[in-house]
């Protein structure tokens, strides 16, 4: 799909500040894919959609997630957790793209999960990364980037998961397991 027609899609579903986060995600993505040597198309088009379903009403989305089996866990954690499995759904059905890796790039880049590919990896940082974000830990996250994709994520899933236990709040349980499963292959930061 053209990166123009993608745009216009996605704005009609997002509010002007949404858009704005949508547009700086698609370009660190594709920045991202060409410096770890992922498909820069995919990346681009999977950021692009990555929010599609951001503003949904939550009983629409609780709806999907049952109607489609979704993780039935989902239902139990914060609601916006949501939009990424219902995004990628109503990418498919609504706008026709089948892509797997595009879809699953979508599906997890928010809570990430066990055996990310490269595609979903980039989705997920550029989404945390993205020169629009402003919150305590985003530069480090920003410059180990440039060191190594997986020292990255370590760090921004460590300091999301300190962030929301910080806020007595749950974290999803792939969150935790992505976290360990980074940690268990041997990429730590000091």
């Amino acid at each position: 799909m053209d990166r123009n027609k993608a745009l216009q899609i996605v704005k009609e579903q997002l509010t002007e500040k949404r858009y704005v986060h949508t547009v700086g995600v698609m370009e660190t993505a594709i920045e991202l894919a060409r410096m770890y040597g992922a498909d820069e198309k995919k990346a681009e088009i999977s950021a692009i959609f990555h929010d599609y379903a951001k503003f949904r009403p939550l009983d629409e989305m609780k709806r999907i997630i049952r109607d489609q089996h979704f993780d039935p866990r989902l239902l139990k954690f914060n609601p916006e957790l949501w939009h990424a499995p219902v995004g990628a759904y109503l990418v498919e059905k609504e706008v026709g793209i089948t892509d797997s890796e595009i879809l699953s790039g979508i599906r997890y880049h928010t809570s990430g999960r066990i055996g990310m590919s490269l595609l979903d990896k980039i989705i997920y940082l550029a989404d945390y990364i993205e020169p629009g974000r402003t919150f305590p830990g985003v530069e480090e996250a920003r410059q180990l980037a440039q060191e190594g994709l997986d020292k990255a994520i370590i760090y921004s899933v460590r300091n999301t998961i300190q962030h929301l236990l910080n806020r007595n709040q749950t974290v999803f349980p792939d969150t935790v397991d992505f976290y360990n499963d980074l940690l268990m292959k041997g990429e730590e930061i000091q």
